[in-house]
């Protein structure tokens, strides 16, 4: 049979490679002949040679705009610096000059998000003509438009204390230069940065004034004339060269130099190629979730929790690279019960299995233990029998526990991750601190075939018992809605709309699970939505 997740994971590479390419060769010979890297180019230089840099949304707008939008023009991620771990972004110039789509609000703000939780430092590279006129209207108003990265600059710098650095490279118009502004330090390409409310157009028009873009904004003019800049470079190579020195004065940079911990490498089991042929090739398929955890964790040890009781939910204590964590897992199949228990099916979260879990993440979360949730869940057991032993109140207990523990939440759909059970598997309503998903991952309320027999379901039992074929109309709906499902089920559609942070593959997943249980474990305090303020005083 082949391999579902092989034949996934080919597919999203392919897609991945063209994103990467961001406006296309035509607009990144345009981007070197100015004399500019591109963003990537960028980002590969500011981070630690062969350090891996998680990139968060790759595939974000991807399927919309028709196809203008790779990336949202932004590339937002998770780098290593001096080996301590950092939040980047940086302006694609390739995409409609790097200017703000809707999605790319999104995508910043989701970037400082993880810099809040995580306490560690944002770095942000600037190239971009401010707001995508055409969409304003998803990009400008509302609670949650371009307005909301000022205000998480303003927090982080104010009462976080998270160090933001910006490296003006490009251009950086209107609103968008209140992002530099309002960091801690601001390095200035000369010749090819500017920063200003208005560009020279927007001057002449507004007050009759003719100026080049350098006298008015350039790199010079804010380092010698109005000071708002702070440091100056030659180009784009000596500005990432500054930024890396700036980086490397950082307190909690320095620390980790000392410590000899951050980016160290650690010893484990690293996963071979058979990971990928773990997963059945049909979703609904019966497999082994402990072979999965033995390919991921160091050694392939697993300390089971309550290994017998409520075996379709796993818990246990294990490493990745050497850092504790509390794993908790569905397994799949038909799981067989005590003596005289009827077995239960896998997947499904029952009222023991969700107290059982409860407890579990109640003990990490008190010993300071991160968590890692491995979803391939279909949701709650429903019935007369999950109903009267009180499987709304284990679940709320469930919910609750894992809503409110302190400690970093990183979250695996390595399968489904449907209906409630999605939810208590550290939803991304729940801000974990990371959310990944395989290539197989598929995410919906329910599974397509379940929509149908739930909408559908009488008019087709009926057709079937009068031995008919259904009419028209019911079979081209039915159609329809089993199309529109796996499309939306698609682990590529729930990137494109930022629901994951990324798609990982079987044989990065150690790595990727390492690096971000490493930066969140930067901020001992509490994870617990974007952000949590220290204790104020007032008066």
């Amino acid at each position: 049979m082949k391999s579902r997740l092989r034949e996934l994971s080919a597919e999203i590479r392919v897609l991945e490679d063209r994103l990467r390419q961001g406006g296309g060769p035509d607009k990144i010979e345009k981007q070197h002949a100015q004399g500019k890297l591109t963003a990537r180019e960028r980002v590969a230089g500011l981070c630690d040679p062969g350090a891996r840099f998680i990139e968060l949304g790759l595939l974000v707008a991807h399927d919309q705009y028709d196809g203008q939008a790779p990336a949202a023009g932004v590339v937002t991620g998770l780098g290593l610096v001096h080996g301590a771990p950092v939040v980047i972004v940086a302006n694609d110039a390739t995409v409609k000059a790097g200017s703000w789509w809707p999605e790319t609000i999104r995508k910043i703000l989701r970037a400082q998000e993880v810099a809040m939780r995580c306490r560690i430092p944002i770095l942000y590279l600037v190239d971009s003509a401010g707001v995508n006129l055409p969409y304003q209207g998803g990009v400008f108003p509302g609670q949650y438009g371009a307005s909301r990265i000022f205000y998480y600059n303003s927090i982080m710098r104010r009462y976080l204390r998270i160090p933001q650095l910006a490296a003006v490279m490009g251009q950086c118009i209107a609103g968008g230069a209140y992002l530099p502004a309002l960091s801690d330090l601001i390095v200035m390409v000369k010749g090819s940065s500017f920063m200003g409310l208005g560009g020279p157009n927007l001057v002449k028009g507004a007050t009759g004034q003719s100026i080049d873009g350098e006298t008015l904004g350039g790199a010079v003019t804010h380092t010698e004339v109005s000071g708002v800049a702070h440091y100056t470079a030659e180009n784009d190579h000596d500005c990432l060269v500054k930024l890396r020195e700036l980086v490397a004065m950082l307190p909690h940079v320095r620390t980790a130099a000392a410590r000899g911990e951050a980016g160290a490498p650690r010893p484990g089991n690293s996963p071979s190629a058979d990971l990928y042929d773990l997963l059945p090739g049909d979703h609904r398929m019966s497999y082994d979730m402990h072979q999965v955890l033995r390919a991921i964790v160091d050694d392939g040890r697993l300390s089971e929790f309550q290994e017998q009781l409520a075996k379709e939910m796993i818990c246990g204590d294990a490493r990745i690279e050497g850092i504790p964590v509390g794993v908790i897992a569905n397994q799949r199949g038909l799981v067989k019960g005590r003596a005289g228990e009827k077995p239960r099916f896998g997947g499904i979260v029952y009222a023991e299995s969700a107290e059982k879990v409860a407890f579990f993440i109640e003990r990490c979360d008190r010993e300071g233990i991160p968590l890692l949730f491995v979803q391939d869940v279909s949701g709650f057991m429903v019935g007369p029998e999950s109903e009267h032993e009180g499987v709304i109140r284990a679940g709320a207990r469930f919910v609750e526990a894992m809503a409110t523990a302190r400690v970093p939440k990183v979250v695996l759909t390595v399968n489904h991750a449907s209906g409630a059970g999605y939810y208590a598997m550290a939803g991304q309503g729940f801000d974990p601190d990371f959310i990944f998903s395989w290539p197989t991952g598929r995410m919906a309320v329910m599974e397509g075939e379940s929509a149908v027999q739930a909408v559908h379901g009488p008019t087709i039992a009926r057709a079937a018992a009068e031995k008919r074929p259904l009419d028209a109309d019911t079979q081209r709906a039915v159609d329809e809605m089993r199309a529109d499902y796996e499309l939306q089920l698609d682990a590529r559609f729930a990137a494109a709309r930022g629901y994951v942070d990324a798609i990982v593959y079987p044989d990065e997943t150690r790595d990727v699970l390492a690096h971000a249980l490493r930066a969140s474990l930067s901020n001992p305090g509490p994870h617990l939505g974007p952000f949590v303020l220290p204790a104020l005083s007032v008066g």
